[in-house]
This record gives C-alpha cells, sequence and structure tokens, in this order.
C-alpha cells in the first residue's frame, strides 16, 4: 500500500473536475489527483456538429465565475491562441461548442494532475488514525492493463452521465439505430440512406435535425423528426429565467422536502430540456428555403407523437406509436434512426453500496455542500459533481454553476475560503422575504 496522500482525487475528467483541477493548480498547499478512462479530454465528440454553440455564456468557462483572473479562464485562452480581436469582433456570448472542446483540451494539457487512459476499478477505505478514514482508488492503465493503487483524504465524482435509451429500443439499437451521442461517428453512413427519422425533443435532437435537413437537398433523403412534445418549443431564456441557474435558487430548492422538489422539478422541463430559439428559426428558415416555388420538401416534423416501438425488418426500422392528444396510432418506416433520448446519471460500480446513505427509491443523499452521505461519519468526504439533479435542482447539470460548486468544494478540502462564495446573485426572491415596515409605532 503507497504511503503518500493526496488531498482530494477526482474520478472522472469532465468539464466540472476539470475545472477543479484548474482551481487548484497553483494551491502549493494542496495536491490533487485526477483519472479519466479516455485517452484525452473530449466533450461529446458525436455532437460536435458544424455551427453549434454552447447554451450558456463564455463566462461559464472552467473558472471565471469563481476566479476571473485564472489563468485558465477562456478570455486568456483566446490571448494565448492570438484570438482576442477575433472574438472581439464576433460579438457573440455563446461559443462555438467545438472551441469550448479545444479550449478544455488546452487546459488539461497543461495540468499535471489530469491522468488519461487510467480507469478506477475499485475503491476502499480504511482507518489511518483515530477519526480519519483515507480512501484507497484502485486504478488500471487502459493501455497496459497494470494496476496501481493511490490514496486520498477526499473523493470527488465526476463521472457524468451515460446515453439513455428506452428499455423498448434497444433490441433494435445497430449500426443504423443508435443514440445521438454517436452522431458524428455514424453521420457519413447514415447521409448515404434513402430515410432518416430523428426521435426526440431536446436540443440535441433539434441540432441533429437541422444539420441533416442541411444536408438534404444535397443526398435526397427523407427527413423525419419525432416528439411526444406538444410542440417544437423554445427552451426558456429570459433574464429573470435564467436566475435559476443560481447558487440563490439552489439553496432555496435544497431546503424543500424531496416530494415538493421531485414534483417542482417535473414542470421545469423549458428550463433546461428544451431548444434553443435561434436553432428553432434556423430550422424554419431551411424549411422555408427548400419550400420556395411550392416545392414540397421531403421533411416531415410531427410533435405530440409518443414512438413506442422500434423493430428492424431487414435493412429497415418499422417505427409504431400513438398520438398523445387524440392516441391515434401510427406506424413509419427509416432506414436510420437517430435516437435523441437525453442521458443518464450513471451509477459507479467502483463504489461499496456499504459506503452510501439512499433514499427509499434509490437516490443517494447528499448534502447541501455536496458531500455524499455514507454509513460511516468521518472527516473525509465523497463529493458530487453533476449527480444532484435530485437534491439541488436544474442547476447541477449546469456549466455556469461549475466553478461556484467547485469553489463549495475546495474551500471544504483545503478548511478554508480560499474562494469567497456570494449569499445574493439575483434580483428576485424565490422564498418569501421580509419586506420593511410602512408603519412605525
Amino acid at each position: 500500500m503507497p504511503e503518500y496522500v493526496y488531498d482530494a482525487i477526482g474520478i472522472g475528467i469532465g468539464p466540472f473536475n476539470l475545472g477543479l483541477a484548474a482551481l487548484t493548480d497553483e494551491m502549493d498547499d494542496l495536491d490533487i489527483l485526477l483519472f479519466d478512462r479516455k485517452k484525452e479530454f473530449d466533450w461529446h465528440p458525436g455532437m460536435l456538429i458544424e455551427g453549434t454553440t454552447l447554451q450558456v455564456p463564455f463566462f461559464a468557462d472552467l473558472v471565471s465565475m469563481a476566479d476571473v483572473k485564472n489563468k485558465y479562464s477562456f478570455l486568456n485562452y483566446l490571448q494565448v491562441h492570438g484570438r482576442m480581436y477575433h472574438f472581439y469582433f464576433l460579438e457573440k456570448f455563446h461559443i462555438p461548442r467545438k472551441e469550448y472542446n479545444h479550449y478544455c483540451k488546452w487546459v488539461s494539457h497543461q495540468l499535471n494532475s489530469c491522468r488519461f487512459g487510467y480507469e478506477v476499478t475499485e475503491v476502499s477505505s480504511y482507518e489511518a488514525s483515530e477519526g480519519e478514514f483515507i480512501y484507497a482508488v484502485h486504478v488500471q492503465n487502459v493501455n497496459t492493463l497494470e494496476t496501481s493503487t493511490f490514496l486520498a483524504r477526499h473523493l470527488v465524482m465526476g463521472i457524468g452521465s451515460v446515453p439513455a435509451v428506452p428499455e423498448h429500443f434497444k433490441p433494435a439499437l445497430g449500426e443504423t439505430v443508435f443514440h445521438s451521442s454517436e452522431f458524428m461517428e455514424k453521420k457519413p453512413t447514415a447521409l448515404q440512406g434513402k430515410s432518416i427519422s430523428v426521435i426526440g425533443s431536446g436540443q440535441s435532437a433539434a441540432e441533429i435535425f437541422l444539420d441533416l435537413a442541411k444536408e438534404q437537398e444535397h443526398h435526397g433523403y427523407h427527413l423525419s423528426w419525432y416528439t411526444r412534445s406538444n410542440g417544437f418549443f423554445p427552451m426558456e431564456y429570459s433574464k429573470l429565467g435564467l436566475e435559476y441557474f443560481s447558487p440563490d435558487y439552489t439553496e432555496f430548492f435544497y431546503d424543500l422536502p424531496q416530494e415538493k422538489k421531485d414534483k417542482v422539478i417535473e414542470k421545469q422541463d423549458l428550463l433546461y430540456k428544451g431548444i434553443s430559439a435561434e436553432t428553432i428559426s434556423e430550422i424554419y428558415d431551411v424549411l422555408y428555403e427548400q419550400s420556395i416555388g411550392n416545392q414540397r420538401s421531403p421533411l416531415h416534423l410531427q410533435a405530440m407523437s409518443e414512438v413506442n416501438q422500434l423493430e428492424m425488418k431487414g435493412e429497415v426500422c418499422l417505427g409504431k406509436g400513438r398520438h398523445t392528444i387524440t392516441n391515434e396510432p401510427f406506424d413509419f418506416e427509416s432506414e436510420f434512426i437517430v435516437l435523441g433520448t437525453g442521458y443518464k446519471q450513471t451509477v459507479p460500480t467502483f463504489l461499496p453500496e456499504s459506503f452510501l446513505l439512499r433514499y427509499e427509491n434509490g437516490r443517494p443523499t447528499i448534502t447541501k455542500d455536496y458531500r455524499l452521505m455514507t454509513k460511516d461519519s468521518n472527516q473525509n468526504n465523497i463529493f458530487i459533481q453533476n449527480g444532484e439533479l435530485h437534491t439541488h435542482g436544474v442547476g447541477a447539470p449546469d456549466l455556469g454553476l461549475g466553478a461556484h460548486r467547485n469553489a463549495v468544494i475546495i474551500n471544504q478540502i483545503s478548511n478554508r475560503e480560499e474562494y469567497p462564495v456570494q449569499s445574493h446573485n439575483v434580483f428576485q426572491s424565490f422564498g418569501i422575504a421580509k419586506q420593511p415596515a410602512l408603519t412605525t409605532n
């Protein structure tokens, strides 16, 4: 067993744990290490569609919302790459998704704490001294298969999410029926088909439909889009609506009873699952362009339509569904089907079940300051990155809150206020605020 103990080990290197590494890089008294089984940082490569942008402003980089002077900010990335004036004249807050990915790679290449190509296979713990537990993280090199063990006082879980595919779609999965996360890899083959269908209601489905609609004129396939949503509606993006992605709303939401939280989240889809107004506008422009001269374009959009069965018949997939309002059944055929069915939280198989306290429905118990509650009470913590939607609300997966959450976590690991955390960040009150008295006695 190795003797050196790291202050924290991060498991998974997505944007959130990469931000943790960036914010602690120059803290001489804090030593952290991060592992990821991928060979390098690559943020949703299957969805790096030409022309797509982040849905949050560039300030939602890895560090700026906690430390705007940090050398790993997006603005410093632009300066280092000689792109400041290009970005200045661009006059856009929402940067290309491809550039965000390149920015994150640039940061990861500079951080010695990031170890790619290592998969965490098991985590165990033991009592090193009275009242202090040490976590032993067992990792395997994905190339050599050699195993190693590293010790840490704290863990930071940033393992992200995995593609969500409904059970009734899984038998049809293959080279021609696939999740949106594989789109860029399988797009060249799909373009050669005679028909493509997109199933889903969110931003990913919309971006894929738009990309295929632009290509359709050159390839001649029939393109369809099915969604069970009541329409192709825009995501809420008003200024006061955006305040829901703030530490203030997170704190308000956390203090609600869990039953109330679940009901609130059910009604907030358009805060984080809708389609950007810009994407909807682009789709409409393509539809209009292709209809000039009353041309009948081979494009089909159908809302209020739940697809409940996919079955392969030779090289064609047969889909069956029903209209959610009229209950009328419908069916369709398509050579290729792209499933924009979203993502779900992955369950870490390397954590012993004995570590965890869970709600009755199997979800983990997480404190307001992002600690995973364990059955053994000790001073060493397991922190959660983007696994707390059920406890902290819609801001959990939002890039704009990543630096704030890291500030809260780093302050606990370092036992000091390394990064000040503001208590008031928005204009509105989410709870009942005390109003000043209008009369005096």
